[in-house]
């Protein structure tokens, strides 16, 4: 005897939640390769000498912002901890998410013991970019990211001390948290993770990616 469709769609739906996985999309399917929708503006970098892996550059205010990636990019969210600039950052990356139609996706990591964990989670996924919230990744990612090399990495709110050509950062001097023993920067102020500038970084940070400016920091003081 067939089950009521009533269970069906119930199991339907709970395994859904259990992979984590969107109704919309399936991401073990082949995916063409990101491309942006739009350019960048005049300031976010200087064409006669483009950035490389491991400098910084201060765009102006706003260059970013004619640039967005196509619906059904697939984005993981990678996060850890509760803290308030942690939460700022996650709800403008969702945010994000929401209007630009990104395909996102959540990989929480629960504890200390669970951030390479986490990571690799994120890793199996197969994202075409995974963006790191939280500054309890950063060492974590310095371990991971140099042994995947063809996966896009963005942190926002802080950066790498030594990062390879796949991970961008977008910081600015209240955040700049680099890990790897050298402690909080003496600037570091939580009040800077505002709803203004977490969503500038993410932004900010896409458009660089997508235009395969990668390996750099992008520093945000002039908001």
């Amino acid at each position: 005897m067939r089950p009521p469709l009533r269970a069906v769609a119930t199991l339907a739906t709970a395994a859904a939640l259990l992979t984590g996985c969107s109704s919309g999309d399936d991401w073990s399917r082949p995916h063409p390769k990101p491309i942006p929708i739009g350019t960048l503006g005049p300031g976010f970098f200087d064409p006669s000498a483009p950035p490389t892996p491991e400098s910084t550059v201060t765009p102006r205010p706003g260059s970013w912002s004619g640039v967005r990636p196509a619906k059904g990019y697939r984005v993981v969210l990678l996060t850890a901890g509760d803290d308030e600039p942690t939460r700022a950052l996650v709800a403008a990356i969702k945010g994000w998410a929401g209007e630009t139609h990104v395909d996102l996706r959540t990989v929480v990591a629960d504890d200390g013991h669970d951030l390479v964990p986490s990571i690799t989670r994120a890793l199996e996924l197969g994202p075409d970019l995974i963006v790191s919230a939280g500054n309890d990744l950063v060492d974590p990612l310095t371990l991971v990211s140099p042994h995947h090399l063809s996966q896009q990495f963005l942190v926002v709110g802080a950066e790498l001390a030594e990062p390879t050509h796949n991970v961008t950062a977008v910081d600015w001097s209240g955040a700049s948290f680099r890990g790897e023993g050298l402690g909080m920067s003496s600037t570091y102020d939580p009040g800077s993770f505002t709803a203004e500038r977490c969503a500038a970084a993410i932004r900010a940070g896409v458009a660089a990616v997508l235009n395969d400016l990668t390996g750099i920091v992008i520093w945000l003081d002039q908001l």
